[in-house]
């Protein structure tokens, strides 16, 4: 392997990268692929508990050749127990890569610092970039081209938001956030969207509004409104999105054969009404089973290089 890669954030890799890594995975899920991980042993660390995650990880490891060891939050107490420093530098010395699903991005940083291994963010506060390949690889099976595309975000500009938002400015996607005037996606991360957006013709935007934001769109997408470390605001945030959930009356304004995304878990009654999972639209199983395949493009990616 050449000079270590992370992969914390789409923004990690170029938009080049963001393209062929969906179609690696477009022909990893056709049964095509090598085993670049053979003979890996891979360390899941995971502060917070994942039935989609966890699995994919599992499976695609052993698919590609490798093994993994599951650690929980409990088993390894990441930052109270032992500095993040320390575990990582223990980590380092027995297996060949790391995946880790944090509360704290910064947790993540530090952990690709104090390593030579690759590092994969499973899910942080600041990012989800795995679920958004997913989603890229899901809308290309079902559209053929993801250029051109219009993806309506509802809810709140939380790392799934960010990263979306990201790749789908990388593939020349139009992306827009419809979410209360408090709840937008960081400067920081929005201002990369831009950029990105620029270089790809397309382009980002921020509408409060769902029924306008979905005007047009492929694709309708949303996320839990209370994230996990979140449940302190709960009260706070079902009120304020209280307007945005999505459900067939708000898919009517879409696009003809726009389809609904959803990450999962999904919370019925709050961002989706009943039965939206369900949906003729709906294609969030075909997400969740797109995570495998994504996930293994870009394993393969990080240890072919």
């Amino acid at each position: 392997m050449g000079t270590k890669q992370d992969f914390l954030s789409i923004a990690d890799i170029t938009p080049q990268q963001v393209r062929k890594l969906v179609e690696d995975g477009l022909r990893m899920k056709g049964g095509k692929g090598s085993k670049p991980l053979d003979g890996a042993i891979i360390a899941l660390l995971f502060e917070k508990p994942s039935l989609r995650t966890r699995s994919s990880f599992e499976v695609g490891i052993r698919q590609l050749g490798g093994q993994t060891v599951y650690f929980g939050r409990d088993e390894v107490g990441l930052g109270v127990r032992e500095s993040v420093a320390d575990v990582t530098r223990v980590l380092d010395r027995m297996f060949n890569g790391l995946i880790a699903r944090v509360f704290s991005h910064a947790n993540l940083i530090e952990m690709a610092r104090y390593t030579r291994l690759p590092v994969v963010n499973a899910l942080s506060d600041a990012e989800h970039p795995c679920q958004a390949m997913a989603d890229l690889l899901t809308m290309r099976e079902r559209f053929g081209e993801l250029r051109g595309r219009r993806v309506a975000y509802i809810g709140d500009g939380n790392n799934v938001a960010v990263s979306l938002g990201l790749a789908c400015a990388s593939v020349g996607t139009d992306f827009v956030l419809a979410s209360p005037p408090d709840y937008r996606i960081p400067d920081a991360q929005w201002k990369e969207m831009e950029r990105r957006a620029k270089a790809s013709g397309s382009k980002v935007e921020w509408i409060e509004k769902p029924r306008d934001a979905v005007a047009g769109a492929d694709c309708v997408y949303t996320d839990v409104w209370t994230s996990m470390g979140q449940e302190g605001e709960q009260a706070v945030r079902a009120k304020a999105f209280g307007g945005y959930q999505v459900n067939p009356e708000l898919m009517q304004r879409a696009k003809p054969g726009a389809i609904f995304m959803h990450d999962m878990p999904a919370h019925e009654g709050e961002e989706i009404s009943k039965g939206m999972l369900d949906h003729p639209t709906s294609v969030a199983f075909d997400q969740a089973e797109n995570r495998l395949h994504a996930q293994k493009a870009v394993l393969a990616w990080l240890f072919q290089r």
